[in-house]
C-alpha cells in the first residue's frame, strides 16, 4: 500500500501542536474510513524498514502513538525535510511509544531476543540498533471503537473494513520482509498473522507468538509473564497456565533462532 503522508502532509504541517494533541483526527480531516462502530484515522505509520531482521506487530496505534507520530511528522515537515525523512522519523519516534515501550523491552529481553541479536538489551532497538527492527501493527493506522482506542476482538479478521487493512497493508509489509522473524503482541495481532499464514502469504516458522500486549491495560498479564506477580495474586481475568506455556515456547524458539 502506498505511503499516504503526501496526501496529508499539508494538513499536518499547518496544524498546531495543540490542535494535534487535542484531536489527532484534526477535525475529521485525517479520517480514512468509518463503518460504525469503527473509525480509522491517518497517522504516519507508513514507513517500512526493509532491512529489518525482526518485526514487532501490535494491534493498532493508539491515540497517544498517533499524536506522537503526527507531532514528529509535523516537526520534520516544518523543518523542510522531505516526505521519506518525515515518514521514517515519525514511525521510529512513535512506535510502541509511551509507557508500553519499557514493558515491551523487558519482555523481549526476558525471552532472550537481546542475546539472539547480540545486544545487552532490546532497548537498543529503539536507538542505536533501530536498523534491525521494523515496528508495525495488524491494523496499520489508528482504529477507534466508539471514539476509544480499539483493544481488539475477532473482528480484526472478520469485519470487512478491518480485514481489508490486514489483507492490504499488513500483507504488503510481509511481502517486503519475507526473511524477518515476526513477533505479534497479543492474541489479536497474532490472529491477523495467522490469517496471512493460512492464505500462504507468511511462513508459519517465521512467527513467534505468545507475547502479551505491553499496553498498560494488559499490565497484569505482562507482570506475570515477567515473573513480577505471583500466580496466587492474579485476578480471574488472567490465565497463568496459558501464559506459562506461551513463555516457555517462546524462550525455546528464540534460543533456536539464528537472528
Amino acid at each position: 500500500m502506498e505511503n499516504l503522508l503526501p496526501r496529508f502532509a499539508e494538513i499536518i504541517a499547518a496544524a498546531s501542536q495543540t490542535e494535534i494533541q487535542s484531536d489527532p483526527s484534526l477535525g475529521g480531516h485525517l479520517v480514512l474510513d468509518r463503518q460504525d462502530p469503527f473509525c480509522v484515522t491517518y497517522a504516519p505509520f507508513d514507513y517500512v524498514n526493509s532491512r529489518a531482521r525482526v518485526v514487532l506487530v501490535g494491534l493498532t496505534p493508539g491515540r497517544q502513538q498517533a499524536v506522537n507520530a503526527l507531532l514528529e511528522a509535523r516537526r520534520q515537515l516544518v523543518a523542510g525535510h522531505d516526505i521519506d525523512a518525515a515518514s521514517k522519523a515519525a514511525k521510529e519516534t512513535a512506535s510502541f511509544s509511551g509507557p508500553m515501550r519499557q514493558t515491551l523491552v523487558d519482555m523481549l529481553d526476558h525471552v532472550g531476543l537481546n542475546r539472539c541479536l547480540g545486544m545487552k538489551s532490546c532497548q537498543y532497538l529503539f536507538g542505536t540498533h533501530a536498523g534491525l527492527v521494523h515496528y508495525t501493527s495488524a491494523l496499520r493506522y489508528p482504529v477507534y471503537l466508539k471514539g476509544a482506542n480499539y483493544s481488539g476482538s475477532s473482528k480484526v479478521t472478520t469485519h470487512p473494513m478491518l480485514r481489508r487493512y490486514v489483507s492490504e497493508c499488513l500483507a504488503a509489509e510481509v511481502s517486503q520482509l519475507r526473511d524477518a522473524v515476526w513477533i505479534p503482541m497479543g492474541p489479536w495481532s497474532a490472529a491477523a498473522l495467522s490469517r496471512l499464514v493460512r492464505e500462504g502469504k507468511l511462513d508459519h516458522d517465521k512467527v513467534l507468538d505468545g507475547l502479551p500486549h505491553p499496553s498498560p491495560a494488559n499490565a497484569e498479564r505482562s507482570a506475570y509473564f515477567l515473573g513480577r506477580k505471583a500466580k496466587a495474586h492474579l485476578s480471574v481475568k488472567t490465565n497463568p497456565d496459558l501464559i506459562d506455556t506461551a513463555r516457555a515456547k517462546l524462550i525455546s524458539r528464540v534460543a533456536s533462532l539464528v537472528c
